[in-house]
């Protein structure tokens, strides 16, 4: 003869349920980590570019200054590469 469970009040249930805290599901939880860092990125690039307006760089190239516009394309240069290592880095699987 199987065994019946036991059966439990609907307050205890309830009791039992309302001490666990809800997990939320894990692709949820990326979406809204990816959105943050997308906005991030915008704020980011909306700030460098009102920089870079603001400080005449461009217009300074044909007056003949070109030292703003080098110093200006040597960091952009240098900030790409180390993305780009970052990325080469993160893509190697780890040996332990």
């Amino acid at each position: 003869m199987p065994k019946m469970p036991a059966r439990r009040s609907a307050r205890e249930r309830e009791s039992r349920q309302g001490c666990m805290p809800r997990q939320r599901p894990i692709a949820l939880v990326e979406l809204i980590i990816t959105a943050a860092l997308v906005l991030s990125t915008v704020v980011a690039v909306t700030a460098v570019s009102i920089g870079f307006a603001r400080a005449e760089v461009a217009g300074a190239v044909p007056k003949g200054d070109g030292l703003p516009f080098a110093i200006a394309l040597g960091i952009a240069l240098l900030l790409t590469a180390m993305s780009g290592a970052t990325a080469i880095a993160a893509a190697v699987p780890q040996r332990h």
